[in-house]
């Protein structure tokens, strides 16, 4: 027992028995914690007053709490309460919108709904609220105005039984939200029961995987193209193989591995379907197998024969090769038509077709246009507007007044608008960042030679390069792995329309033929989200859908003749195909026009 009394515990015990009973003191109900007359110390230990001793330490005060708390919304303003709650943390600087991992439409408008929902409930509206404060008349100058000492944002008392929240005649009505079974507002109910838009649902996964063996993965390189007619060409290695959509066969059209020799950029030529207005051009059909081909243009008239048929069935393929060499081939036949042994002195990485027009751009940084049903080899018309690799051509095929205009992408990051008919754009103030051949300057030229204009806003390589097929004279373009923003264009006045940053390397671009939607595949990332297709809504640029499954960057991208499906490749030398887009409405056939009086004979 002698242990017992000389340890810690005991005398505890001893100072407890000496000091006057606990139940004896007087209770007191502070409002911070402290007894009044007394000071609060800055010391965490309590004080030893009234004979209590150090080794015997006192509790500090007691409070004296009610057995519930009602929250009385009546004694504050509860919307405003709800915005002082998201306001109290430091707000941090919003960050640039970056590709998500995940894209699922339905889940980010179920969050929309929900967001709207508890907004409703947790902030009702208050009609019985006063506009404005009303300012009480002054009884006294006593009381001064002071600085609350903090900001409390609930209020928890009793109501009030002399001025009640619910008015006395609210209850007769018997659509009042007391008699309500939801456990929702009106507001909340209202928006749950309102028909909502309908998403397009994108699958996920690839429904076809085709292994690609070559592929190169090299960003500055063309490889893939879908033909009108419904054919795959692809560029492996020193070989251009064929695939075809219907029969899922598989055709070799060339080898260059002979004259050493590598691919570097394949394009097919478009079926011409409708002649533009400004080609004036149409067909007169001698006999059973003899046409030819009648072009009206400036006051000249020129007659061709059967060798550009394959143009117009769309079968023509262009191959173009590192060594610079230019070739082209009839997909029909697999037969080569006419070859340009020194097209360009460096590797060709973009081709382009308008009509019989080829174009083509090198790292020799020049763009030449050859008309491919003359005899000669040379260009007519040279194009240099870059200081480094053209590395993106795309002539636009809308058939408007904007049809002659070519887009042209650089290693230096920047964007050139050519016209070959030599057309300047209209005068006016310049522009920051935009050039272009000014009609009065010493650089305007009429052989379309100056770019009509000039684009600097990308801080990175342009590859990806799309004309939109809704509205005349739109452009999109994509900026490498420092740029990452996708950037879109009135080509008619110079003007950016609006920007996106994708947070990773923009590598190709293609707008939408059945809805007006632009897709785009990336690379290199500054997030975790890497090798994605993304499809975009314009002009919104909201995300429809992200589609994952690539290992490497996705440097290639086709579309189907029909523009339901597109088709991707990567240096994980794997080729995947998607449904990326719905069918489109036939509106034509349901049309009946008055000039057809064919339904009209019994």
């Amino acid at each position: 027992m002698s242990g017992l009394k000389n340890s810690p515990f005991g005398k505890r015990l001893r100072g407890t028995d000496e000091d006057s009973p606990r139940k004896n003191r007087t209770r007191f109900t502070p409002a911070f914690g402290v007894a009044p007359g007394s000071t609060p110390s800055l010391d965490s230990r309590p004080s030893t007053s009234e004979g209590a001793t150090p080794e015997s330490p006192e509790r500090g005060a007691h409070r004296d709490y009610g057995d519930r708390f009602v929250p009385n919304r009546d004694a504050g303003d509860m919307r405003t309460s709800y915005h002082l709650m998201d306001g109290g943390t430091p707000s941090t600087p919003s960050k640039n919108r970056m590709i998500p991992t995940e894209s699922d439409a339905l889940k980010e408008q179920a969050n929309a709904i929900f967001n709207s929902i508890l907004h409703t409930e947790v902030t009702p509206s208050s009609p019985q609220r006063p506009g404005s404060p009303v300012r009480q008349p002054a009884a006294s100058t006593s009381t001064l105005p002071t600085t609350p000492t903090r900001r409390r944002l609930f209020a928890f008392n009793s109501p009030s039984r002399s001025n009640p929240a619910t008015p006395s005649r609210r209850l007769d009505m018997p659509t009042d939200e007391a008699y309500s079974l939801s456990p929702v507002r009106a507001e909340s109910r209202h928006l749950l029961e309102s028909p909502r838009r309908q998403l397009r649902s994108v699958c996920k996964t690839p429904y076809r995987v085709l292994d690609a063996p070559e592929l190169a993965d090299d960003f500055y390189l063309n490889l893939v193209d879908w033909s009108s007619t419904n054919v795959l060409g692809v560029g492996l290695g020193a070989c251009v193989y064929l695939w075809t959509a219907h029969t899922a066969q598989v055709s070799k059209l060339c080898d260059l591995g002979s004259v050493h020799d590598t691919i570097s950029s394949v394009s097919w030529v478009q079926k011409v379907g409708s002649i533009p207005w400004h080609t004036r051009e149409f067909l007169v059909v001698v006999g059973l197998s003899l046409w030819l081909r009648v072009q009206w243009s400036d006051c000249q008239l020129s007659i061709h024969g059967p060798s550009d048929r394959n143009m117009l069935e769309g079968t023509s393929l262009a191959v173009g090769t590192l060594s610079g060499r230019l070739h082209i081939y009839d997909a029909s036949t697999l037969q080569l038509t006419r070859t340009y042994e020194r097209a360009h002195t460096q590797r060709i990485g973009a081709l382009s077709w308008n009509s019989h027009i080829l174009s083509s751009g090198s790292r020799d940084r020049m763009i030449h246009h050859r008309d491919v049903r003359e005899p000669g080899t040379r260009p007519f018309k040279k194009s240099q507007g870059h200081r480094q690799e053209v590395c993106g051509l795309r002539w636009s095929g809308d058939g408007g007044p904007q049809a002659a205009s070519l887009a042209s992408g650089g290693n230096d990051n920047k964007v050139c608008i050519w016209d070959l008919r030599g057309s300047k754009r209209q005068g006016g103030l310049a522009t920051p960042g935009r050039t272009g051949n000014v009609p009065g300057s010493s650089s305007a030229t009429d052989d379309g030679d100056t770019p009509l204009w000039k684009f600097h806003e990308h801080t990175a390589a342009v590859k990806a390069l799309a004309w939109d097929p809704h509205v005349s004279g739109i452009l999109a373009t994509g900026g490498g792995t420092a740029d990452k923003h996708i950037r879109f264009w009135n080509v008619q006045n110079g003007t950016m329309l609006s920007e996106l940053d994708t947070g990773s390397q923009v590598c190709n671009l293609t707008w939408s033929l059945t809805s007006h939607e632009i897709v785009s595949t990336h690379g290199f990332s500054s997030t975790t989200a890497q090798n994605q297709i993304c499809i975009w809504k314009y002009p919104s640029l909201d995300m429809v859908a992200s589609l994952t499954g690539h290992t490497h960057r996705v440097l290639y991208l086709a579309m189907s003749p029909d523009g339901e499906t597109i088709v991707t490749g990567a240096g994980d030398e794997t080729l995947r195909f998607w449904n990326a887009f719905p069918k489109k409405e036939n509106h034509e056939a349901r049309r009946e026009s008055r000039l057809d009086y064919g339904r009209l004979i019994r």
